[in-house]
């Protein structure tokens, strides 16, 4: 699967502040297209739902610091499986765990399945307490409803999660486990996982089928194990990190680009910028 991802920088007006700014650093307004990822392909398998019960799920995982782009290649994959053929004929086939409305039941009377397989569910996504059971969304944490959301998309027997932040509310400890379920939870019941976080201490754990790493400085580094549709000889070793498209012009037209001066302008009036 191909993904490109890129969107347009807004037109600005100069103000004061802003021209403070861009006269101290030596820089303009970003303008023009700011390409994320441009002709990336992910060796996504995306099987119909006749063979589903017989391949395992896959397990996808983003990470990157904040504004590496990993959300935004996340959504993009997101959205170009629901378009699929395989896909689109269930309009519940990928479910965004931030748009699951919580309820005010008890949690196990809130899981659309039988009561055992709602207990295993519970405790898979780290919510074994019988006393948690028996709460209502309200009275958790924001941890506990973070969990509880997995839970429930889970339950509807989806074919695909995805899930932004992930783990990033809870303590780390826990996150580990929360990611080992999720990978044994892909391989037994065949849901498949598209997640994103900045968090690399949960990577072992999860031990995704695909991991794609964002960069700050656009470098997107592919890696994983073998997915169903390649041969071996092209599928453990990672593919050549690949740069984005050229970044988007710090000045427009055939002015030049700004000095930094290291002095700010106010109204004509220039002045020295003094450091205390």
């Amino acid at each position: 699967m191909q993904l490109n991802v890129a969107y347009d920088f807004l037109s600005k007006t100069p103000t004061v502040r802003t021209s403070r700014v861009m006269d101290h650093f030596g820089i303009d307004f970003e303008q023009g297209p700011h390409v994320i990822a441009s002709g990336l392909e992910l060796p996504i398998e995306i099987a119909a739902d006749s063979d589903r019960s017989d391949s395992p799920g896959q397990v996808i995982l983003f990470t990157g610091a904040s504004g590496s782009g990993k959300s935004s290649l996340m959504r993009t994959l997101a959205s170009q499986l629901r378009e699929s053929p395989k896909v689109a004929q269930n309009s519940a086939a990928v479910i965004n765990i931030d748009d699951i409305e919580l309820g005010n039941q008890p949690l196990i009377d809130a899981l659309p399945v039988p009561v055992e397989q709602a207990m295993n569910l519970l405790a898979s996504c780290g919510l074994g307490e019988a006393q948690l059971m028996l709460r209502s969304p309200q009275e958790l944490s924001d941890g506990q409803r973070y969990r509880f959301r997995l839970a429930l998309a889970l339950s509807q027997q989806t074919r695909w999660i995805v899930a932004d932040e992930f783990t990033a509310t809870l303590d780390r400890t826990l996150a580990r486990i929360i990611a080992f379920n999720i990978q044994r939870l892909a391989q037994r019941t065949g849901t498949s996982f598209l997640l994103a976080t900045t968090h690399e201490d949960v990577v072992a754990d999860l031990a995704p089928q695909l991991h794609v790493q964002c960069r700050l400085d656009g470098e997107i580094a592919v890696s994983g194990e073998r997915m169903p549709h390649q041969s071996g000889a092209e599928s453990n070793a990672p593919q050549p990190r690949k740069k984005k498209a050229s970044h988007s012009p710090t000045s427009s037209g055939s002015l030049p680009r700004p000095v930094a001066t290291g002095r700010t302008s106010l109204g004509g009036i220039t002045a020295a910028t003094i450091s205390e």
